[in-house]
């Protein structure tokens, strides 16, 4: 008689179920490699700044000072009012490029060919030696003065950063209102909305998904761009860092000091670009992406549990 022998229990006894599958993730060996080269790089490059001529301890000797405070304020006041005509201007722009008059919509790809075709530097020189086109401003009994009197540092750098930002937000906002179907203007038409009306209520809030990110980028370029008025004589933060520096005797630590400055008000504004996109992201997916804090408990949370399995 043949042995049988049984792997299972008795009779009624379920039958055993699968092994457990082991999994063994799989090793990236190419990753660690780019990580260590990435980090030898930094390290590198932290040790010859470190190493150089520089006076670091001048940096946060200034840090804090008025002036540089002061500066910083200017910075952000001038990046503001800049993007509000920059923001005004480029929707007007928008709607004359899309509109069906010939006229409109010519002047207004004439002025975003000009302005996107010539630098913001230039614009900025040209602004301030008007006066030799026009040696006064007249406008009859509201105002009358002579052009240099007239053209202060500060208007000239809003009109150069603004004038020629309304010509990039033009183009965002003209793809934004593109981006909108025309099923919708149709059927705001066909209940009878107006043309001004069926765009405030209907074609820019859908448009404002795509308008918003590249508008967030321009906000944060502006900022940056801001650093050219200093040729208008307008002290903004790399004015007022490079006086310090020249008074100082340390012109290339003041520069660093700006740039620190450059670094955190971006890094700022860039945090406020994420949650903007996020709120208008609404409707658009079936999830909002996590938020820094979320991604960081997240990942802690797999931590510990890979902790807690091993």
């Amino acid at each position: 008689m043949t042995d049988i022998h049984k792997t299972a229990g008795g009779p009624g006894t379920p039958p055993a179920g699968p092994e457990a599958i082991k999994a063994i993730p799989v090793r990236h060996y190419g990753r660690y490699v780019s990580a260590v080269i990435a980090i030898a790089l930094l390290a590198a490059i932290v040790y010859a700044f470190s190493q150089g001529q520089i006076n670091w301890n001048a940096v946060p000797d200034y840090f804090f000072d008025h002036r540089i405070l002061t500066g910083v304020g200017k910075t952000l006041l001038l990046t503001v009012l800049s993007m509000l005509i920059g923001i005004v201007g480029g929707i007007v722009l928008a709607v004359m490029r899309l509109s069906k008059n010939p006229v409109t919509s010519s002047i207004a790809w004439f002025y975003i060919w000009f302005f996107r075709g010539t630098p913001v530097l230039v614009q900025l020189v040209v602004w301030f030696n008007l006066g030799l086109v026009f040696q006064y401003i007249n406008l009859g009994p509201v105002y009358k003065d002579q052009w240099s009197d007239f053209m202060t540092p500060l208007l000239t750098a809003l009109l150069g950063l603004g004038l020629n930002e309304a010509a990039y937000m033009a183009e965002i906002c003209r793809a934004g209102l593109l981006a909108v179907d025309e099923g919708q203007t149709e059927a705001a038409h066909a209940l009878g909305m107006s043309h001004g009306k069926t765009l405030r209520r209907i074609v820019i809030p859908q448009a404002m998904r795509v308008i918003v990110p590249p508008t967030g980028n321009e906000v944060i370029n502006m900022l940056k761009t801001t650093s050219l008025v200093s040729v208008v004589q307008y002290p903004e933060l790399f004015r007022y860092a490079q006086d310090i520096g020249q008074n100082s005797g340390a012109p290339v630590e003041m520069y660093f000091l700006a740039a620190a400055w450059y670094l955190i008000m971006t890094s700022v504004l860039s945090v406020g670009q994420y949650y903007v996109e996020r709120y208008y992201a609404r409707g658009s997916s079936r999830s909002l992406p996590p938020t820094p804090w979320q991604k960081i408990r997240a990942h802690l949370t797999t931590f510990s549990s890979r902790k807690v399995t091993a």
